[in-house]
């Protein structure tokens, strides 16, 4: 790896360009807050660039009539379903997102190992719930996704995607079913949007047990997700040995985000990030939702400066029944599994 101090940041003026016609939770406004917050928090950063040749990549995850749908309703406005909105410069952003992830996936898996480094993808719009074939849930492309299918293409056996968004990544779920080559993990609140996301919801055929669900009650806390990362997280990516992890770095568990339950605070997403950190070296963190303003900055502060090097301990203390059985659901649904079995 490169030193441990050198970040690479996508961030382009294009994604200011995407805005709904009225009020919208997934606004330009996001960004400016994750702008400052990140570089707070990292102070230097080395600025990466987008590929250009993303539409290939796209159709990998995505349905090619998908997309050639997609092109047919840029540049104006429109709804590609209830909460999914385009704008007449959306497409540029929309492009420019996952091409981003494709170069952040180019340094987190880069072909000289000694050259890879940490990258932080500040895209909009977001990417998780995008489906094969479907826009959903203010995601268009699914730029994680896309990241992890290049990091494939690129050579890497097996790579993992850790998806700590409150809402579970339904679409990277959905693209990577039946794919053992792609673990992916979800924390997230559990039930709420969009339905999915069961403990049992585990992969099928070669990719089953290479999906992993931890669906946490409602007002869970710092405590309870720390939990989640020592008994489900860290062992299932310990056992796979990923040659890349991605992150699906939401903020919206944080206790101040408007959408959802959650309690979680800015030093929590510092742990999770230095424990990611810890075992794995360079990761691949993509921003996804988060919509109060000031959680978001204070939570990508704390993620930078785990980047920059600054070490926070997950929280550990006293959890709700609920929040163990949540826990439990999970390892019990895994029985049997190569990432899991290990350690109940």
């Amino acid at each position: 790896m490169t030193d441990e101090n050198e970040v690479f940041v996508v961030d382009e003026p294009c994604f200011d360009d995407h805005y709904a016609r009225g009020q919208h939770p997934e606004r330009p406004e996001r960004l400016v807050a994750a702008r400052e917050g990140l570089a707070a928090g990292l102070v230097h950063w080395t600025a990466l660039a987008p590929r250009a040749d993303v539409r290939e990549a796209a159709a990998e995850v995505h349905d090619p009539a998908y997309l050639e749908a997609l092109e047919g309703v840029l540049g104006q406005w429109g709804h590609l379903d209830p909460d999914t909105y385009v704008c007449p410069t959306s497409g540029p952003a929309i492009w420019a997102a996952a091409g981003g992830a494709m170069a952040l996936a180019d340094r987190v898996y880069a072909t000289d190992s000694n050259a890879r480094a940490d990258a932080v993808a500040l895209v909009r719009p977001p990417g998780h719930h995008a489906r094969p074939r479907a826009a959903m849930g203010f995601c268009v492309l699914n730029n994680v996704a896309i990241a992890a299918a290049s990091a494939l293409a690129r050579g890497a056996s097996r790579v993992a995607v850790l998806d700590w968004d409150v809402h579970h990544g339904n679409g990277t779920q959905e693209m990577f079913w039946e794919d053992e080559r792609v673990l992916f993990i979800s924390l997230h609140q559990f039930p709420f949007y969009p339905g999915s996301g069961a403990a049992e919801e585990i992969g099928e055929g070669a990719g089953r047990f290479a999906t992993i669900n931890v669906g946490m009650p409602a007002g869970s806390g710092p405590e309870a997700y720390g939990e989640a990362f020592r008994r489900v997280v860290l062992p299932a990516l310990r056992a796979a040995q990923p040659d890349a992890v991605f992150v699906s770095a939401g903020f919206d568990a944080h206790a101040a985000d408007p959408l959802a339950s959650q309690e979680l605070d800015a030093a929590t997403y510092g742990a999770f990030t230095t424990a990611l950190r810890r075992d794995h070296g360079a990761l691949g963190v993509l921003l996804e939702g988060g919509y109060d303003l000031d959680a978001l900055s204070a939570s990508l502060r704390c993620v930078g400066e785990a980047l920059r090097g600054k070490e926070t301990e997950l929280p550990s203390g006293l959890l709700r029944d609920v929040e163990r059985e949540a826990i439990d659901r999970t390892l019990r649904a895994h029985s049997g599994s190569p990432y899991l079995n290990a350690s109940r």
